[in-house]
């Protein structure tokens, strides 16, 4: 793993201190670590959303004989512990530049997806009675400084052109009346696509899901050694081992470099931390001027992400830090209370109830990739959705089923998502490299 990470960020064998975990539904499955020598056709590694989507189309529409390995329990990673945000976004490219590394229809097709796969879990939580604690309304761009404005015109203008999307602008005084007000929003951009999600009852529904149709979920069962012999992958775990025909890697953020060389060199984690405080009341609520249960991101290159949650509590994210150790935990706790007092004055003086952290995952081409990552199309991947994975992991996950099961034309994955996984340059710098693209954010968002 790139020096980015620590041993501290892994400890698999307890869950995260979240509001999540606070407040979700048990799990109320049987998920025994791997024990003995086990073979089947194909291994998943990680019960997030990826992996299970994976493993619950490949039993269920396939037939395949599919065994899940986590480390620790179903959505213990980023599937668990990110911001709820199921919507559009799963990329850090502008859209002029896919246009023009991919082509305008290959764009389309790609942001088509999108729409879809935030369609796809609303299908899912319906299809499989998830109680997600979905909202819908969709989501909200907001202004951090006045010239932004002007970029929120050209967004507008742009996605009703290439996309035929109808976005809202909103002037300060007009988010003021929608309640969805704070001092230092100049406007806003809306969109209707999305909902807000408890992504860890989501996952956990997934992982029942996928058990009622006969996967064999692991928990507690860190893959440690890989090996491949003839024509079959063998997964070492603690207290087991795995062969399967297939293996499919569905670690993003988490993915370990030391066990397999096929993602080496290849990603980018990066830390993404919460703040959840106390229920606010409603006249808290109304002194802010932030009533509404909208999701909500602001223009920032190392954006800021928030919404109220079902209780009135106030869930406040952020992009930032690279001390992944226990000890770099409290200064980044620090640093999110300070901003959100700057930013939410009247939310700032809550208590704060919940911090957590977890990473995300960016790749070099800053696009997620779906697809082989071997000649022999043994060993898949569906990872790096920098970020935003509610959405794009779940229709990845069921993307890389059909691929498996060799129906590409039921996967119908544009270029944008299947054309490489490339490496970094150097990447033993990744660390420098993150280092250096933070100064830069930080410059360009106080421009």
């Amino acid at each position: 793993m790139p020096n980015t990470t620590h041993p501290d960020a892994f400890h698999f064998d307890r869950p995260v201190a979240s509001y999540w975990e606070a407040t979700a539904k048990p799990l109320d499955i049987a998920i025994p670590p791997l024990s003995g020598d086990a073979q089947c056709d194909v291994a998943v590694i990680g019960a997030g959303y990826t992996g299970l989507n994976a493993a619950l189309r490949l039993r269920r529409d396939y037939g395949v004989d599919v065994r899940v390995l986590e480390a620790g329990e179903p959505g213990w990673g980023a599937s668990g512990r990110n911001g709820g945000f199921s919507c559009i976004g799963c990329h850090k490219r502008s859209y002029g530049s896919l246009i023009k590394s991919y082509g305008l229809d290959d764009t389309r097709r790609f942001y088509g997806a999108m729409k879809n796969a935030v369609a796809f879990v609303a299908e899912l939580c319906r299809t499989h009675d998830i109680d997600a604690w979905i909202h819908g309304g969709g989501e909200i761009s907001l202004a951090h400084l006045p010239n932004r404005w002007t970029e929120l015109e050209e967004e507008r203008d742009f996605m009703a052109r290439l996309f035929g999307e109808k976005l809202e602008l909103l002037t300060a005084d007009e988010l003021k009346a929608k309640g969805l007000w704070a001092p230092h929003f100049h406007g806003g951009i809306r969109g209707d696509v999305g909902f807000s999600i408890h992504p860890l009852n989501y996952v956990r529904g997934l992982a029942r899901a996928a058990a009622a149709a006969g996967v064999r979920i692991h928990g507690r069962s860190r893959v440690t050694r890989w090996e491949e012999a003839g024509g079959r992958h063998r997964l070492a775990t603690a207290g087991g081992t795995l062969s399967a025909r297939h293996v499919v890697v569905a670690t993003n953020g988490y993915t370990p470099e030391d066990v397999s060389p096929y993602t080496r060199g290849r990603l980018m984690p990066a830390l993404s931390n919460i703040i959840v405080t106390r229920p606010l009341s409603e006249a808290e609520r109304r002194e802010q001027g932030w009533t509404s249960r909208l999701m909500a991101y602001d223009t920032r290159n190392l954006l800021h992400y928030f919404r109220l949650l079902p209780g009135g509590e106030f869930l406040f994210g952020g992009r930032g830090g690279t001390d992944a150790s226990d000890r770099g935990a409290a200064p980044m706790k620090q640093h999110m209370i300070k901003t959100l007092q700057e930013m939410f004055p009247v939310f700032g003086k809550a208590e704060i109830t919940h911090f957590w952290r977890g990473f995300v995952c960016l790749s070099y081409d800053l696009v997620p990739y779906v697809g082989p990552l071997d000649d022999r199309k043994t060993v898949w991947t569906a990872l790096a959705y920098h970020g935003n994975g509610v959405a794009m992991a779940s229709h990845s996950g069921r993307a890389l089923a059909d691929l498996i099961a060799g129906k590409p034309e039921r996967a119908d994955l544009p270029a944008v998502l299947t054309r490489r996984l490339a490496r970094f340059p150097l990447p033993f710098l990744r660390p420098l490299y993150l280092k250096g693209a933070y100064l830069w954010f930080n410059h360009q968002d106080g421009r």
